[in-house]
């Protein structure tokens, strides 16, 4: 069964002594800098948490020892422009990683800084499991009695529980698929907006290859070609009179519209898998009329319905490679 807790003694941390020091001033000048802390078991997915964090919009520090996030923090806060969420991933592969990170969190929390610590965990069969695909050593492991992946395991556990005491929010992921983590840490950290997406949509010419980074390739080169138009071959799609021609053309606006509704259905569905940018290519033979052309009509009207049915504040950017390279 999947499981999230909510662990109310995180507001209560061991007291700390001493100044804060130059982090006091940067809370004082910065009263918006949220930190997330994520840790957990390894192999429970803190590297995936990790990525969904930062398409999130969280700067994301791996590793980082629990005496440095004061400095971390300050470093953000005073960067230009300044980091305003920040997340710190560690785990138990650091030296200086003690397990406690009550003295920490207190201290930031003093200064007004909203902190939380995110524990991911799973079971130690779903946990056995991962390590034999990803063929990897449990970073414990060689330190337990008799160098067992589950000695290692059983170590981490005890080592990390009052982490896990302490957590603002515990994910087990036992059952999770990774969209399903995806969508528990938006609704979590994503702010309650809904999820955007960022759609580019690049013309290209088939003759200098296709976009190796396409998730959906158009091919308009059944289009007539404005090239062998004397008057045409000159001027791109971008200006009016080529575009003009070119969705004048029969088949044109049919193949836009089915273009258009396909890309927003497509759209849809890579939101609700938790992916956050989306590329579709448009080609014709050179990229400088059709593929232009019709690359800005696509993204006009994505522009004009993108994140109206999800809410969305989708971002359309339409780019052309190869404009400019006859």
């Amino acid at each position: 069964m999947t499981r999230v807790e909510s662990n109310s003694t995180a507001g209560n941390p061991r007291q700390t002594e001493g100044r804060a020091g130059p982090l006091s001033a940067v809370a004082a000048a910065n009263p918006q800098v949220e930190v997330v802390i994520v840790t957990g078991l390894s192999g429970a997915g803190r590297g995936t948490a990790a990525r969904v964090l930062e398409d999130l919009g969280w700067y994301v520090a791996d590793n980082l020892p629990p005496e440095l996030i004061g400095r971390m923090v300050e470093l953000g806060a005073s960067a230009e422009p300044p980091i305003r969420s920040l997340a710190l991933v560690m785990d138990v592969r650091s030296r200086f990683f003690t397990g406690d990170l009550s003295v920490v969190t207190e201290q930031l929390r003093k200064l007004g800084i909203q902190t939380r610590v995110l524990f991911l965990e799973a079971s130690d069969d779903v946990l056995i499991r991962r390590f034999g695909f990803a063929r990897r050593r449990h970073p414990l492991q060689s330190e337990s009695k008799d160098g067992t992946l589950s000695a290692g395991i059983a170590a981490e556990r005890v080592r990390l529980s009052p982490v896990r005491t302490a957590a603002d929010l515990v994910i087990d992921t036992t059952e999770l698929s990774i969209h399903q983590l995806h969508r528990k840490l938006e609704e979590a950290f994503g702010g309650g907006a809904p999820s955007a997406l960022q759609l580019t949509v690049q013309s290209f010419g088939f003759k200098h290859g296709v976009p190796l980074d396409a998730d959906m390739v158009l091919d308009v080169r059944f289009l007539p070609n404005p090239h062998w138009i004397p008057e045409l071959r000159e001027h791109t799609g971008q200006e009016s009179v080529v575009s003009e021609y070119v969705l004048s053309r029969p088949g044109a606006d049919d193949y836009l519209r089915t273009c258009h509704h396909l890309v927003d259905l497509t759209m849809n569905g890579y939101r609700q898998e938790g992916k956050r940018y989306m590329t579709v290519a448009v080609g014709c033979t050179g990229g400088k009329h059709r593929s232009v052309a019709i690359a800005e009509a696509l993204g006009e009207l994505m522009s004009e319905v993108t994140g109206v049915t999800e809410g969305a504040a989708d971002v359309v950017r339409v780019v052309h490679r190869d404009l400019g390279r006859e």
